[in-house]
């Protein structure tokens, strides 16, 4: 329960941390194309956050599986975005970084089938 909380709450914080930072400092020099996908990483990652929190207060849909698809999905999907965007701001060439998007995205996805599938059985 405690790493359920945790991550949650981590992830939700550095949402809105990022959030901030992107209405603050990146909307300027953001093309509104870029700060969009920027804020479609934000949301996800608060989404997730706050399903690991409430998820935490339901022991029996609990599982090692659902944890760690929803970890690593918003660290795929959501960082992977973030580095996209905020390269566009720099020379360097970040595009390598395009697949990883939609691997964070299917583990997201799984990370939903197999709490769904939890559901079902308990």
């Amino acid at each position: 329960m405690k790493k359920y909380v945790l991550a949650g709450a981590s992830f939700a914080l550095l949402s809105v941390i990022l959030g901030a930072f992107a209405s603050h400092a990146l909307k300027p020099v953001f093309e509104a194309e870029v700060l969009a996908s920027y804020q479609t990483g934000i949301r996800y990652m608060m989404y997730h956050g706050l399903t690991l929190l409430i998820l935490s207060q339901i022991p029996i849909l609990q599982s090692k599986w659902i944890f760690r698809m929803f970890f690593w999905g918003i660290i795929f999907f959501s960082f992977s975005i973030f580095i996209l965007c905020v390269g566009k701001l720099t020379p360097v060439e970040f595009s390598c970084m395009g697949p990883i998007t939609p691997i964070g995205g299917s583990l997201l996805i799984l990370g939903w089938i197999l709490l769904i599938k939890k559901t079902i059985q308990s």
